[in-house]
């Protein structure tokens, strides 16, 4: 299918005004885009300025702007899992809620997880990389809790030899350069505060500059990160063309600090790629016809050719 195809998540968030809002700024052609959603839904926050194919999918309970319930994670799962199945040129996602969708039995730390269940093969493994500009962020680590982050030389090789692939092949960046974020509090200070820079990701990327990967040992992310954001705010190039973090908050706390909402969340690693905005379903503002676009039109700007 050459159509991009857009969830507009958990019917109680901000999901589908932010969808409909997008694509009247947009003005994005029907050829070009199909909504995997419910007409009840989309009536109930909005009217969308042209007609957009929309594959429906049920939902018989009574939408309630703010509320987390089952039956509203039941079509956010449902949604995601057409969108899968219809494989289309690339998929863009608004929020849903990880709760809600646990709370109907569907038990995926996220999104993610969702996609690289329905959607990957072979030896693909779904990534998270957080863009905004020439400011890219990839995790090393997803959704996890802190005492769960554990590193390896195999996963750091690898998902940088993915990354350097995908920039190469996908973003036509040749020789793209990484800068790797230590674990540990001044990157473990040479074993003091840690050994996991010494002991794994010092040989990964030993390993990795032989093979061609253009990688930085790790470097305290505390201070990484300044010349990146500097750079954002005057309109230049990052000195890195992405920063891997480590865990999930190091990374996403100064990419969304300094881009906020323009931040976009991209699935790579699987043959199609999937955006999203960076922020969550915003239940506290849900129904209120106040929530802010900007991340879901930076969203479809990104696959939209």
């Amino acid at each position: 299918m050459n159509k991009i195809a857009i969830t507009t998540g958990d019917p109680n968030g901000i999901g589908a005004e932010i969808t409909i809002k997008a694509l009247n700024d947009l003005g994005v052609s029907p050829d070009d885009v199909l909504i995997i959603s419910n007409k009840k839904i989309l009536d109930f926050y909005g009217r969308l300025d042209k007609e957009y194919e929309v594959i429906e999918i049920p939902f018989e309970g009574k939408i309630e702007p703010g509320k987390v319930c089952a039956e509203c994670g039941e079509f956010s799962f449902q949604a995601l899992k057409k969108a899968c199945e219809i494989k289309p040129k690339a998929i863009v996602t608004a929020p849903t809620a990880k709760n809600a969708m646990h709370m109907a039995g569907h038990f995926y730390n996220g999104q993610t997880e969702v996609l690289e269940h329905y959607l990957s093969h072979g030896n693909q493994h779904a990534e998270m990389l957080f863009v905004a500009g020439d400011f890219r962020v990839l995790l090393l680590t997803r959704h996890c809790a802190l005492k769960d982050v554990v590193l390896t030389k195999e996963m750091i090789i690898k998902k940088a030899r993915d990354l350097k692939e995908f920039f190469e092949n996908g973003l036509n960046i040749k020789n793209p350069k990484f800068a790797l974020c230590g674990l540990n509090p001044h990157a473990g200070e040479d074993g003091i505060l840690g050994t996991e820079e010494r002991d794994i990701m010092c040989p990964a990327v030993k390993e990795l500059l032989q093979e061609g990967v253009s990688i930085t040992n790790p470097l305290p992310s505390d201070t990484l990160f300044v010349k990146a954001a500097q750079a954002y705010f005057s309109n230049q190039k990052p000195p890195y063309d992405c920063y891997i973090a480590a865990y999930h908050d190091q990374g996403l706390i100064p990419i969304k600090t300094v881009a906020g909402d323009k931040t976009v969340n991209m699935t790579i690693g699987l043959d199609i790629i999937r955006t999203s905005p960076g922020h969550g379903t915003a239940f506290d503002i849900a129904g209120k016809n106040i929530a802010n676009p900007r991340g879901m039109i930076s969203a479809i700007k990104a696959v939209i050719s």
